[in-house]
């Protein structure tokens, strides 16, 4: 299932790199990259959670490369939310993305800055003491746009 995903993500970030690419594709095409950055990103949250939680033994080398993906997929998620993206295939996006575009860009904003800020934290970590605090940070910006801007 993870090379799937990955596939995924890959092939439809190909389609979707330059801005004519975004203009041209198809609204189904931009949800199933949505749906792919926002499952690649989940799925490096579940460890993150797991050590923060003690769910896991804190491991600072595999803290950082989730916090790094999770960063990763922040940069791109802004290009998930193409205009017309909010019609087609099922989605869970509120209206409210493109009706409260400056709100919007201020929590995705968020999200970039807050998961910037936890892999600079991960990188000197030597507990998971050192993350927690930036990790439930990240976890506020989450739930900022899961609040706003996700139906349930």
């Amino acid at each position: 299932m993870k090379h799937a995903l990955m596939a995924a993500l890959i092939g439809t970030s190909t389609l979707l790199a330059s801005g004519t690419a975004f203009a041209q594709a198809k609204p189904e095409d931009v949800i199933k990259y949505r749906k792919s950055v926002y499952t690649v990103a989940a799925w490096h949250m579940r460890p993150l959670g797991a050590m923060v939680k003690g769910q896991m033994p804190f491991d600072q080398a595999v803290f950082l490369k989730n916090a790094e993906t999770v960063a990763n997929m922040a940069s791109v998620a802004p290009e998930a939310f193409a205009a017309g993206s909010d019609k087609g295939a099922e989605t869970r996006a509120k209206p409210e993305i493109w009706s409260d575009a400056a709100g919007f860009k201020k929590v995705m904003d968020n999200f970039q800055a807050e998961s910037a800020k936890l892999v600079q934290v991960a990188k000197t970590a030597k507990d998971v003491d050192a993350v927690r605090g930036q990790f439930a940070s990240l976890g506020k910006a989450c739930a900022a746009c899961h609040d706003n801007y996700r139906t349930k």
